[in-house]
This record gives structure tokens, C-alpha cells and sequence, in this order.
């Protein structure tokens, strides 16, 4: 049974990547590191897949480097990150720490074994900065220009990687993941916190309101976390080594009118306010990617609405609430 290590095992991406293994019963034997407990019952998923969690901080190298040589994983899923950009601007020493520098601890113990290891390097959109209309929808091509500490420590995980594919035949896959939203996802993220918001005012008996929201006016590529981590697994398992390749929908989303799609599900009118400490000391305007490359080498896209993943998430919140 091949085996695979997650990386970043207990947040919500993982979650959904396990999930998509089982449903799918794909066979494998899994290991997830994380700094925290997972909310997974590892019992649930057998016998198609043989799971553990071991709880490692990915800035202990002698930890990292025992899990490695104990477990030889023929595929690394490397999830573990801070991936919020507002976090990245109080904190960008810490952001760099738990990006670039986790990442380089992780490939420096697959080197030290000398595992013939398949490794995903997940980037983010971020990466390309502030772009003109002229410029989208955002080719892999695309000149990157980052506008925040996390988009900058996401380029240089990026162009580490390639320097370890080039110099020491790496195995490693990379991505420019676009906003990927879904159930389970944390509400310090912007879509799941507005989701929030508007059921706390459904709840109160509100048939109008108002929330608190950053720049509303910016626009993203949504996608839902169950079409992302089937394309993790095609990376994982068929993607080109040094190739970097776009995860998105390739549609162009106000953030308002998601605001507007959530009150329309809730069956309430919602208003929202600027509230400035919302408000980024940079942000990328209008981001929307071409999928283009991983269609046309593995035959994925996003298949998954808006509407969908926004009924679920919903849902799920409520689900939890009860």
C-alpha cells in the first residue's frame, strides 16, 4: 500500500482531501502532522485507508526528520501553512517561518533520506500581485509581482522548489491555488465570516441588516475545496516535477454579490458597512486564472457552482450551531 504524509493534516483542505480518498476508495496508507489535533475519527475511514496522526511542529527538524525516515512516504500533500495575508501583515517574520521555512525543513529530510518521494508544493494566487484587465484571465506565464509578506514567502517557496528540482531532482509539483472556499473552513477567512455574520442576524429574527466587511468592491476566482484536492491528487499522483500549474474556476466574482448570494440563500436583505481595520495596506484589485494547462494535461476544471458551495457551507454552519 503506497503511502502518503499530510502536511497541515488538521485543517479544512485536509479534511476534504481525506474525504475525497475514501469516497473515491483510493487505498493508502496516510500519516497527517499537524501542530494540532485533527477533528478526524481516523476509525471512519477504514478499511480503504489506513490512517494516523502524529502531532509535529514542522520547525523541529530532528522531529521532522524522524518522522520522514520512520514512515518513507511515497507522497507528500504539503498543506501546512499561515495562510492568511491579514495575518502576514502583522506578522511577516512568523509568516516566513511557517512558509518558506517549514517548507525547506520538509525537503531537506526527504533529501537526507534520499526518498524517491513525489512532493505537492501548494502556492497560492497571491503570488501574482496587482495586474492589469489586460492581463487576465492569469496564465502561469504571468510575471509575478506579490503585494504582501505571504504572497512574497509563497513566491520564494515557489522558486525554492524549483532550484530543488533543477539541482536535485526533486520530485516536486507546484501550485498557484485561487480562493478556494467550502465547508469546515475557518471564519477568520472571508467568505465563512461573512456567512457568519449574516446567519447571526438571520438568527436574531432580522429580515434586514447590516455587517461589518473589508473592501467589498475587489474581485476573486472562487472554487470549491472539493474540486481543489481532486486536483491535488492528480498532481500528487500524475503532475509534471518543476511544473507550476493554476487551480481556479476561471470566473470572476465581486465579493459583494457573494455577500449578496449568501443573503439570498438565508432569506435575508443584508447591507454591508467598511469597517477600516478590515481594510489591507495592499491588495491584489481583480484576480481571476486560466485553468487552462492542468486541463489540458489532466483533464480537470471545476465543476462545482458557487451557489453550491455557499448552500453547504451554510448548512454545515448551522449544523453546527444546533
Amino acid at each position: 500500500m503506497k503511502k502518503i504524509m499530510i502536511t497541515g493534516f488538521s485543517g479544512f483542505v485536509s479534511r476534504h482531501f481525506v474525504e475525497y480518498l475514501y469516497d473515491n476508495e483510493l487505498s493508502y496508507e496516510l500519516l497527517g502532522v499537524d501542530i494540532k489535533e485533527p477533528e478526524l475519527d481516523p476509525q471512519q475511514f477504514q478499511p480503504i485507508l489506513k490512517m494516523q496522526f502524529q502531532k509535529l511542529d514542522l520547525l523541529d527538524t530532528a522531529a521532522l526528520q524522524n518522522v520522514i525516515r520512520t514512515f518513507q512516504p511515497d507522497y507528500i500533500l504539503h498543506l501546512a501553512a499561515f495562510s492568511s495575508v491579514a495575518y502576514s501583515w502583522k506578522y511577516p517574520s512568523a509568516c516566513f517561518e511557517n512558509n518558506a521555512k517549514i517548507f525547506l525543513n520538509l525537503t531537506d529530510a526527504l533529501r537526507a533520506q534520499g526518498l524517491d518521494c513525489r512532493l505537492l508544493s501548494v502556492g497560492s494566487s497571491e503570488e501574482y500581485g496587482n495586474v492589469s484587465v489586460d492581463s487576465l484571465p492569469l496564465v502561469e506565464g504571468q510575471p509575478l509581482n506579490p503585494v504582501s509578506p505571504y504572497a512574497v514567502a509563497r513566491v520564494a517557496q515557489e522558486m525554492m522548489s524549483k532550484v530543488l528540482v533543477d539541482g536535485f531532482g526533486m520530485k516536486i509539483m507546484l501550485t498557484r491555488s485561487f480562493n478556494h472556499i467550502g465547508p469546515y473552513q475557518d471564519e477568520r477567512f472571508v467568505v465563512p465570516g461573512f456567512i457568519r455574520r449574516i446567519l447571526n442576524l438571520s438568527q436574531s429574527g432580522a429580515v434586514c441588516g447590516e455587517i461589518e466587511t473589508g473592501d467589498t468592491s475587489i474581485v476573486r476566482d472562487f472554487l470549491d475545496v472539493r474540486d481543489v484536492v481532486r486536483a491535488y491528487y492528480l498532481l500528487l499522483t500524475r503532475g509534471t516535477p518543476g511544473e507550476v500549474y493554476n487551480i481556479c474556476s476561471g470566473k470572476g466574482v465581486v465579493l459583494s454579490e457573494v455577500i449578496e448570494e449568501i443573503a439570498d440563500i438565508v432569506g435575508i436583505q443584508v447591507t454591508g458597512k467598511v469597517n477600516p481595520k478590515f481594510i489591507r495596506p495592499s491588495d491584489n484589485r481583480m484576480i481571476i486564472g486560466s485553468a487552462a494547462k492542468i486541463e489540458e494535461e489532466l483533464g480537470w476544471k471545476a465543476e462545482i457552482p458557487l451557489r453550491k458551495t455557499l448552500e453547504d457551507m451554510i448548512y454545515t454552519i448551522q449544523q453546527e450551531r444546533l
